[in-house]
């Protein structure tokens, strides 16, 4: 009776879980984000820079279109973003990804990544020298234009004169992808030495949607002194500010799918940091390092050379820039965890099969047959074992009967028999506990690599990564009603908890009755929760029942054949 009674109590609160989570933070978040502008990385607007670089003023707050024209701007033009460098502090503001839409139609907004300082969500990297005593460059000055658009084969030159005595030079070049090279030059023409430090940052107004993942990170990061250094929006405005100095490495904002980088000399010593400042009306994050003071003497000049990545964090091409440039593990921007030296080839052994097959999510199942070829196996000791339990289960009904009334003689007597029949009990999880890593990396795979978003699979799955978004409470879209998101519970996910549920039935049921309830019931509480998961997850899962279930019959019959 009191088995009963919680097995009921644990249902209830599972369904008072889920509707909490849905009216107390999903909908929420669903009606936040609604609000925002039609951009997947949340922008910035005006900040301060850090106390060692020139303090970037504060400007009128003007819509994103409005800012764009406010200054005169040189266009940038690649295979892959499209955008502009503002002539006004010779700042990288404008950068839109021309092949990553909001949604999967490719009609749907362009992702915008950077933003003009000036605007209401602003996101953009400036460029600086430091220095004590001289006229330098700033935030507001006009720079010199040579060149009218960069491209990769034409790279725009900006200059400045200060007029006592320096002359500054500053280079964009950018490759075919999301690489731009930013060259620095100052030409001494004066009668005295100059010592300048090059600067540079990324700046962000507003705390980003980052819907609060947590095996995702979100927000600032870096490699310094080859390791992996993240905080958290909030930690960092906690903090206030952290300083480190490292030799090479990277420092960035980092979102989903979207990286925005810095990568200073790899061969050099630079000073990093990492900022958060409580201002009005939104928070202000601030990224950036410092490289080392130049001395100039008059009649000489004098280059500092660095890059700068804007775009979507595709693993084939952060490889690529890792041994271009010696950027010290610059893969990590995407976010494979602890579990790293498992998921990144997992992550390339689906690719393949994808360029393959054609299609991410017959590479899901292709993936999964090969799974099940390799573990085949402990399966079959998985089931010889299952198939032992079976064969002495009217032995253990008869030992439940005799000891009802005392469970410790019971678990007792039943391990006598196990032991007695040479039965492991444990073996039947082998192969579930060998494929717990492997279900977790292939959650992250699909859940943190751009590769996988709006990949599309077949019939109403357009996008793996996102949740099946049909659901049997408006019949799969044939009522005119859309149900609250704990009750999208779609085909995948029903058919995953349907063919969890047959599997059961194939196995020998456990000796205690309230146990036996509550695996009955996990069919049911999976069911809900995957329904929010990656429909590629969810695909894969329901792959893996069918086919256990295809193997347990085929074992089943082979083992009575031999009996």
């Amino acid at each position: 009776m009191n088995e009963q009674r919680n097995l009921t109590l644990a249902v209830v609160l599972a369904i008072l879980i889920l509707m909490g989570f849905h009216y107390l933070y999903e909908r929420p978040r669903q009606i936040a984000q609604s609000h925002e502008i039609a951009t997947q990385t949340p922008q910035a607007s005006p900040v301060t820079v850090p106390t060692q670089a020139p303090t970037s003023p504060q400007a009128t707050q003007l819509n994103r279109p409005e800012a764009l024209v406010a200054s005169k701007r040189i266009p940038i033009k690649n295979q892959q973003l499209h955008g502009s460098i503002n002539v006004q502090g010779g700042i990288l503001d404008d950068i839109a990804l021309i092949n990553y839409h909001e949604t999967p139609e490719s009609n749907s907004s362009e992702i915008l990544l950077l933003s003009p300082r000036q605007s209401k969500t602003s996101y953009f990297c400036e460029f600086n020298w430091l220095g004590n005593g001289q006229k330098l460059p700033n935030i507001q000055t006009i720079w010199e234009q040579k060149g009218k658009e960069l491209t990769p084969d034409t790279p725009i030159v900006l200059s400045y004169n200060n007029g006592e005595g320096l002359v500054f030079e500053r280079t964009f070049s950018i490759d075919n992808q999301f690489m731009f090279q930013i060259k620095e030059r100052v030409v001494n023409n004066g009668r005295s030495p100059v010592s300048l430090k090059p600067c540079t940052q990324i700046m962000r107004q507003g705390t980003p949607q980052t819907g609060g993942y947590f095996i995702l990170h979100e927000g600032p990061l870096g490699v310094i002194n080859k390791k992996l250094v993240e905080y958290d929006y909030q930690k960092l405005l906690d903090k206030s500010s952290i300083e480190q100095t490292s030799t090479g490495g990277w420092i960035g904002i980092t979102d989903k799918y979207w990286l925005v980088a810095l990568i200073p000399p790899q061969n050099g010593t630079v000073n990093m940091w990492f900022r958060g400042e409580k201002s009005h009306p939104d928070p202000r994050y601030i990224t950036g390092f410092s490289g080392p003071t130049l001395d100039i003497q008059p009649g000489e000049s004098v280059e500092y050379t660095y890059h700068m990545f804007a775009g979507a964090k595709k693993l084939h091409m952060l490889d690529k820039y890792e041994k271009q440039l010696n950027v010290q593990k610059f893969d990590l921007a995407v976010d494979f965890g602890w579990f790293y030296f498992l998921t990144k080839p997992l992550f390339y052994v689906l690719e393949f099969l994808n360029a393959l097959l054609g299609n991410l999510g017959v590479a899901i199942l292709a993936l999964t047959i090969i799974f099940k070829a390799v573990m085949y196996p402990l399966a079959a000791k998985s089931f010889r074992s299952m198939a032992q339990m079976k064969k002495f289960q009217p032995q253990m009904e008869k030992l439940k009967e005799r000891y009802k009334d005392d469970k410790l003689k019971l678990q007792q007597e039943i391990m006598e028999l196990y032991r007695k029949e040479k039965i492991n009990p444990l073996s039947g999880c082998l192969p579930i506990v060998i494929q717990a890593p492997i279900f977790f990396c292939l959650y992250k795979v699909l859940f943190v690599t751009i590769e996988m978003r709006h990949a599309p699979f077949f019939g109403w799955i357009h996008d793996l990564s996102a949740p099946d978004p049909t659901t049997i409470f408006n019949l799969f879209g044939l009522l005119p009603w859309t149900p609250p998101g704990f009750l999208m519970i779609g085909v995948w996910p029903i058919l995953m908890g349907l063919t969890m549920y047959l599997q059961q039935k194939l196995n020998p049921q456990p000796a205690d009755p309230a146990q036996a309830k509550a695996l009955l019931f996990m069919p049911v509480f999976l069911t809900f929760l995957l329904a929010q998961f990656p429909a590629g997850l969810v695909i894969y899962w329901a792959w893996t029942n069918i086919l256990g279930i295809t193997q347990q019959w085929l074992m089943l019959r082979a083992h009575k054949t031999s009996s």
